[in-house]
């Protein structure tokens, strides 16, 4: 028997099998995988959830411990902004749980979660490149009004910099550079976290609406 001979009949036998199953058998097949990937879903929001507690703690540390009035104020006002963070995931965890265990239809539930992730990433990339601009300022205006000098930094830079115009340049180059560092980064910590499992979730949908 030629080649094209088995794999027409192995198409056809394919396509008999899948006919013969209904909207509720392909969602029971789909069920085990969507759930997988959920729980995929689930644990990153939980990282990010363990990981944003053990940064707030750490930013409130030296907030409260350091010698130094400008990172008092600022790392205690990125504690207290971070806590906003974490309530926002934990939401998001709560939600997703509640729509992974409900009795709603599998589509109609991947569609609500697919939803939800993908405007969460979307706030999140947009929060995260907004958020730059605003620590550039606030550090620049904090140092500015810093009436006691830090030695360490002091010296850093005098060793490095013989002249003012070489600080601006490399202020300016870092903030460039750190810029479109954290561009790329959060681009690809998204879809490391979130993109590549939304990506699987519709593809379950996808399987659903061709039946």
């Amino acid at each position: 028997m030629e080649l094209d001979d088995i794999k027409t009949q192995l198409k056809d036998k394919l396509s008999f099998d899948h006919t013969g199953r209904s909207q509720e058998d392909i969602a029971s097949l789909l069920t085990k995988k969507t759930q997988s990937v959920i729980c995929k879903l689930k644990k990153s929001l939980r990282f990010e959830i363990y990981s944003g507690i053990t940064i707030s703690l750490i930013f409130w540390y030296i907030g409260l411990t350091s010698n130094y009035p400008t990172f008092n104020i600022y790392f205690s006002v990125f504690a207290f902004l971070s806590l906003g963070f974490i309530g926002l995931l934990i939401y998001l965890l709560k939600r997703t749980n509640q729509l992974s265990n409900n009795l709603l239809p599998v589509k109609n539930n991947l569609y609500t979660i697919v939803t939800i992730i993908e405007e969460f990433c979307k706030r999140y990339f947009q929060f995260t490149m907004g958020l730059l601009p605003v620590c550039f300022i606030f550090a620049f205006v904090l140092g500015y009004h810093e009436q006691d000098p830090i030695p360490k930094m002091d010296r850093l830079a005098n060793s490095l910099f013989s002249s003012q115009w070489k600080v601006v340049v490399f202020i300016l180059v870092y903030l460039g550079g750190l810029s479109i560092g954290v561009y790329y980064f959060t681009k690809w910590y998204l879809k490391k976290l979130y993109g590549n499992y939304v990506t699987q979730l519709k593809a379950c949908m996808a399987e659903l609406s061709e039946e």
